[in-house]
């Protein structure tokens, strides 16, 4: 299994030096506590526990699974002491305001160390991450009675959460969900359905699980006209915040999985389900929505979480494993072969890990701060990071995992046959990772949000709100001889990214289908275009620091992988291009029969 090592020169760099997080915390009212030197001390304190703690257990939980028996799931070796040494390390309540009873940081901070945590065992990390599903929930449409009866046992790790949503029969189009909700005329309400896909809904790591539910009342609206959202525990929670009765909520079964072994994903059932209304009848999506953008932005960490995790053990191994000589002369000469890192291609392979693993880290991060900006900011500050985050969390959940499938694969390449063996654990990272793309939302669903709702929708406003930016950037570096080789192609391709849109919305007006079919191409142009954005930043930071005479040899390495990502990678984004400007046509011509002939 490839040893994690928290990557925190490179975290160091992306916060103070790209994103410049002193200033950023300083000057938002409610962050000004966030000091470096805390900062610091929470990050590499997070880093020693998914070293120490965490990533021992990854191949545990793969090995062992989830064991289901009898309506009881039971975790992997180790997984129940982690849990409850997270909550009383107050890793589960940091982001959550202290009048809420959190810890008041940002939510940025705990972006950072999800990342960590994710990086070393992410199938962990799914327990703590649904454990705060219904308290967002509970923070954006309950009550104060109702966030002091579910929240505290949650925060402190004691109980857990999860985001129950799907059905067998409607997936991702959760106006057609069928689970019921009677009222009982006495405020609470009676449920009764089944949700497939719920991770964590059932464990043994805590004593209570509080489930967030979309049910229809009885009597409301087909469509999401008529969903609401629902608090139900497994174990009902008395008004004074106590535990009660068993509440008739079961686990039919757990999926067998390609990946996240350890993390239990259930098929749930409630029969007579006591449960309460977050907000009115009918509005739970207004609530959801928001708990969905973000665990959009989770998914995109999962994306950089495998693909950090993917780029360590790739180059720990070619830097160790020796294979032939290299085209221009030994580099071994005392070896019987030379270290496969010397040649060309495994360095293609990790320099394409390097540059998408760095580059979405500081895209993942600049969006965690655009989220204290609209949590902390001034209403100006609010209504920039609201548009950025509109435009920007689509591409960002999207493209992050997409890449993540090429830089995991690429890890497993790098080992050659090894790979493909469980021992080195390659494989798992693949396939820890490959239902990112999925959940939260498929590649194509966040396509169709980002070009549909996001674009269209706001008739460019929103575009325009991320190509002033890249804009205004270009232009005030336009004097800086060092950086052109980047500010060109960066405007040439901010220019055309608007000339795209035009293109589509001009095609979608006499056929639906064109926007449909351009979509995803779409967003991954546009993904490929914000790396470029930052990476240009990065290279700029980088250069700047060598000019004012730092030898640290990150700067170099930054300056060397933006190069490489403008030259070998960024052109991608002319593929997408084409196909974009192909349209409809042969992607619709055939009919369903047509398909397959057997």
């Amino acid at each position: 299994m490839p040893e994690y090592k928290a990557p925190l020169r490179d975290i160091q760099f992306v916060l103070n030096d790209l994103l410049n997080s002193e200033q950023h915390y300083a000057g938002l009212e409610g962050c000004e506590q966030v000091s470096p030197d805390l900062l610091n001390a929470i990050v590499e304190e997070g880093a020693r526990f998914a070293e120490n703690t965490l990533h021992p257990l990854q191949k545990v939980g793969d090995e062992e699974g989830c064991q289901f028996h009898e309506g009881k799931v039971t975790t992997p070796s180790g997984f129940k002491e982690a849990f409850k040494l997270w909550g009383e390390g107050g890793w589960q309540a940091m982001g959550v305001s202290e009048s809420d009873g959190g810890q008041g940081l940002p939510n940025s901070v705990g972006a950072y160390v999800s990342e960590l945590a994710g990086s070393a065992n992410w199938a962990f990390n799914m327990y703590t991450g649904l454990a705060l599903a219904p308290v967002t929930c509970l923070l954006n449409g309950g009550t104060e009675e109702q966030k002091k009866r579910f929240m505290p046992k949650i925060l402190t790790g004691e109980w857990a959460g999860a985001m129950c949503l799907t059905e067998a029969h409607c997936g991702s189009d959760v106006g057609l969900l069928r689970t019921k909700a009677k009222p009982n005329g006495d405020g609470t309400y009676t449920l009764s359905g089944t949700k497939i896909f719920i991770s964590g809904g059932e464990q043994d790591l805590t004593d209570n699980i509080v489930h967030a539910i979309l049910a229809r009342v009885e009597g409301a609206p087909e469509g999401t006209k008529g969903v609401s959202l629902f608090i139900a525990p497994k174990y009902w929670v008395e008004e004074d915040g106590s535990m009660g009765e068993f509440n008739n909520i079961t686990c039919g079964s757990i999926e067998k999985k390609m990946g996240l072994k350890g993390s239990a994903t259930c098929v749930m059932n409630y029969d007579g389900a006591r449960a309460v209304l977050l907000g009115e009848e009918g509005r739970g999506l207004d609530i959801m929505f928001k708990l969905m953008n973000s665990a959009r932005l989770g998914t995109a960490l999962q994306g950089l979480s495998m693909s950090e995790a993917s780029l360590q053990g790739a180059v720990t191994y070619a830097r160790e494993r020796l294979q032939m000589r290299s085209l221009t002369g030994p580099k071994n000469p005392d070896g019987a072969a030379d270290p496969i890192i010397v040649h060309p291609d495994v360095r293609r392979m990790l320099m394409t890990q390097k540059a998408f693993t760095e580059g979405s880290r500081a895209f993942v991060y600049w969006l965690a701060q655009l989220v204290d900006h609209e949590k902390f900011g001034n209403e100006e500050d609010k209504k920039q990071a609201e548009d950025l985050l509109g435009m920007l969390t689509p591409i960002a959940k999207a493209f992050c995992t997409e890449v993540s499938q090429e830089v995991t694969n690429l890890g497993m390449q790098v080992f050659g046959g090894h790979g493909y063996i469980s021992e080195h654990g390659m494989e798992q990272i693949v396939r820890d990772g490959r239902i990112s793309t999925i959940y939260e939302g498929t590649t194509g669903i966040q396509a169709l949000d980002l070009l549909g709702r996001k674009v269209m929708g706001s008739q460019g406003a929103l575009l325009a709100s991320v190509t002033k930016l890249i804009h205004k950037y270009c232009k005030a570096n336009s004097d800086n001889e060092s950086l052109q080789s980047f500010i060109e192609p960066m405007q040439a391709l901010n220019k055309e990214w608007g000339e795209i849109t035009m293109h589509v919305g001009e095609k979608t007006m006499s056929n639906p289908d064109e926007l449909g079919a351009a979509s995803v191409d779409y967003l991954m142009y546009s993904g490929y275009v914000i790396l470029g954005y930052l990476w240009m930043q990065m290279a700029n930071v980088a250069q700047r620091e060598i000019a004012e005479g730092s030898t640290d040899p990150l700067y170099k390495s930054k300056v060397a992988t933006a190069q490489f990502y403008f030259e070998r990678l960024l052109p991608r984004a002319q593929v997408h291009k084409a196909a974009i400007m192909a349209g409809a046509e042969s992607t619709m011509t055939l009919t369903e029969e047509e398909f397959v002939f057997v």
